[in-house]
């Protein structure tokens, strides 16, 4: 289920194994919290956290007893872990019999980040699966926009978008934003030029502004947006490096023949996402696009091996793009 389904869920009583697993750190973070507000009692005596990448082997077996034990003038013990990815061969040792014939007592949180592969623990038996990864735009904005309403500040959907955009969707970014802009107006309406003003607009966002104004040729917009990202970070290679990776993901876009939700999880990006993409591969066209590629790595190789110095590159690689 998604994480905004949770809530609805755990009305209906407690699941046995909880997985909370997604990018958005403030999913997993909330999630928890809902699980332990809702069914912890005397947390000093009824809940254990475990580190899951210091839980190998054997020492699995300490995880399954104190999922085990049951809990003390409470209805529920809670057992947490985080970051925790085991093997198949684990699996089946160690946590295949405990879901098989798991304790009513006890409920047992997995928070993971989905950093790394392990056995499909969202398919295992007992398994509740919540979905934390990153919301959609809307869903994001509209949670801004919710969030400052009740806290008695009125502002625009569309500034409400460009709040999420600034954060790249990341839950975990907008609401300290959001928290930031209800301290700084108190109430009232806030204005987008406020919004610009305060909301911090990191590398990624600004990269993706970059590649945004070259795709529509806007070079002016390029150019400033170029010496904002060369300013703060100093590096004209991660601008090369960056538009190369766009360009290339512009291409694997255009000449894929699978379906999108295959090419999206293979780019590790939303399906909205690669459809808007491959509208702007298009506009740019494959043959265009190749050529692109191939110059972008030529720039990035050379500055490499000290042929071209990083801004003699980065001009090079602007020109093939607006003037080629």
């Amino acid at each position: 289920m998604k994480y905004t389904e949770l809530k609805n869920s755990i009305t209906s009583g407690a699941a046995a194994v909880y997985l909370l697993e997604g990018d958005d750190a403030y999913f997993r973070m909330k999630g928890e919290e809902q699980i332990k507000a809702a069914f912890l009692q005397m947390p000093e005596l009824n809940y254990t956290s475990f580190d899951g990448e210091a839980l190998k082997g054997v020492g699995l077996s300490a995880l399954v007893a104190a999922v085990r034990n049951y809990p003390f003038m409470a209805e529920k013990r809670i057992v947490r872990v985080s970051e925790f990815y085991p093997a198949d061969a684990e699996y089946e040792k160690y946590l295949k019999p405990l879901f098989d014939d798991f304790p009513p007592t006890s409920i047992f949180i997995i928070v993971n980040s989905g950093a790394k592969k392990g056995c499909d623990l969202k398919r295992r038996r007992a398994v509740t699966y919540i979905d934390c990864n990153r919301a959609e735009p809307d869903t994001v904005a509209k949670w801004a926009y919710i969030t400052l309403k009740r806290a008695g500040v009125t502002v625009s959907t569309a500034s409400c978008e460009a709040i999420a955009a600034y954060c790249l969707n990341d839950m975990a970014r907008v609401s300290v934003e959001v928290e930031k802009l209800i301290d700084y107006k108190g109430g009232g309406e806030l204005t987008r030029g406020e919004i610009d003003e305060l909301v911090f607009k990191d590398a990624d966002y600004k990269l993706y502004e970059l590649t945004n104004a070259a795709a529509v040729k806007n070079y002016t917009r390029f150019c400033a947006v170029a010496d904002e990202l060369v300013t703060k970070s100093g590096d004209e290679t991660y601008l090369l490096s960056g538009l190369y990776n766009y360009f290339k993901n512009l291409l694997i876009i255009l000449e894929w023949d699978g379906s999108p939700a295959e090419l999206a999880a293979t780019l590790k990006m939303k399906e909205y996402g690669v459809k808007k993409s491959r509208e702007q591969a298009e506009n740019v066209g494959g043959e265009k696009l190749k050529a692109l590629v191939e110059r972008a790595y030529k720039c990035v190789s050379d500055v490499k091996c000290g042929k071209m110095t990083p801004q003699s590159a980065l001009q090079c690689f602007e020109n093939v793009i607006f003037f080629s």
